[in-house]
């Protein structure tokens, strides 16, 4: 399996806000580990928060005497949760902070994902499967039928998000199994990306030769080149390499 991790600042921010974090050698109980994850909060705080649940998940993980994939994630994001939540309480500076989460590890051949938020993972073959659902209002319009795909993309709403690590006592945690097949490629990204590229033009990116490295740097270049208008963050995985 390769991996190539990728953050940029965009075009427009100031700061960074986004962090990730990519391992292919065991972490705890958990083969490879694969996070991504983009704060928001004030001048700081999202940065804070983002960096913070990274660390926390980390640890949490490391820690873990569970053996099931899926309850090492959710109990690792449900622990930054608390954590972020805490320091958020206490401190004015940091007050509403909050970040997404999307976590991956692949055991053998079978992806286990987790989310919260709108930071997503996408599998590419012949096409192009977003596993993970959004936890964003427009989401809840599609999904409710009050506008389509496309028209989420332009709604003005569209970066209002309905659930993130931080922001709530309890958090609820999304879990998708995904059983992965040669010529497969993970995608990990924020929404600094999606947000700039449709997924086809993301397809037509992790379709051509070339590595993950390659591919990792072609998504950022074309984000910044429609505009750049948020953080970036990209991993891409190579599973059967």
């Amino acid at each position: 399996m390769k991996a190539f991790s990728l953050t940029d600042i965009g075009k427009k921010r100031q700061l960074n806000q986004d962090h990730l974090y990519a391992s292919l050698d065991p972490i705890g109980n958990l083969s490879n580990i694969f996070l991504v994850a983009d704060g928001m909060g004030g001048h700081k705080a999202g940065g804070y928060a983002s960096s913070c649940a990274v660390k926390t998940i980390l640890a949490s993980i490391r820690e873990s005497e569970a053996r099931e994939p899926a309850r090492i994630l959710t109990e690792a994001l449900c622990k930054a949760n608390a954590v972020i939540a805490k320091q958020a309480g206490e401190d004015d500076r940091f007050a509403g902070m909050g970040t997404t989460v999307v976590a991956a590890t692949i055991d053998g051949s079978e992806l286990i994902a987790a989310n919260v938020g709108d930071s997503r993972l996408y599998v590419v073959n012949e096409g192009i499967e977003q596993v993970t659902e959004d936890h964003s209002l427009v989401q809840e319009m599609v999904r409710g039928g009050g506008i389509n795909k496309e028209e989420a993309r332009i709604h003005p709403n569209k970066n209002i998000i309905t659930r993130a690590v931080g922001l709530e006592k309890y958090l609820k945690v999304d879990c998708f199994r995904r059983e992965l097949r040669p010529g497969d490629i993970v995608l990990l990204c924020s929404d600094g990306l999606t947000d700039m590229l449709e997924d086809e033009a993301i397809w037509r990116i992790l379709s051509k030769e070339g590595g993950v490295h390659t591919k990792a740097e072609e998504l950022v270049r074309a984000a910044n080149d429609n505009g750049g208008r948020d953080n970036i963050a990209v991993i891409v995985l190579d599973p059967f390499s």
